[in-house]
């Protein structure tokens, strides 16, 4: 059964968020780390780089595969979790404190699952 933290929003593609503000935390969720098994790689995105919700974020490569991980918000990444460059294994361990990228909103439109939500779309 996949951790999957109330104080969150969640994506159909298993990302998750957490607004403060102006600023997305984002990351990838419990379920979508199990899924992607052993991360070896996150291929970061630029700071500054600005897109849409939906676009191609980053990808993470795994063992088993490599996937990519959207915008679930529309804003500008304005910081990367630096620590995954030397030890993107640290998502496996606790995708919630190892987030990916912050991005600082262009709007506050995004779709979102609450946490109930997810559970059910995942079949928890």
């Amino acid at each position: 059964m996949s951790k999957i933290p109330e104080n969150l929003k969640y994506t159909k593609s298993h990302e998750w968020f957490k607004i403060d503000g102006d600023v997305a935390t984002v990351g990838i969720t419990d379920f979508a780390q199990h899924q992607l098994t052993d991360i070896v790689y996150v291929d970061m995105p630029k700071k500054g780089t600005v897109k849409k919700a939906g676009d191609t974020l980053l990808t993470i490569e795994s063992v088993k595969s490599a996937e990519d991980v959207f915008f679930p918000v529309s804003g500008e990444v304005i910081e990367t979790n630096e620590e995954l460059d030397k030890k993107p294994e640290l998502v496996n361990s606790d995708c919630y404190e190892n987030w990916l990228v912050k991005i600082k909103l262009t709007d506050n439109k995004y779709d979102s699952m609450t946490a109930a939500e997810y559970k059910s779309y995942i079949g928890e």
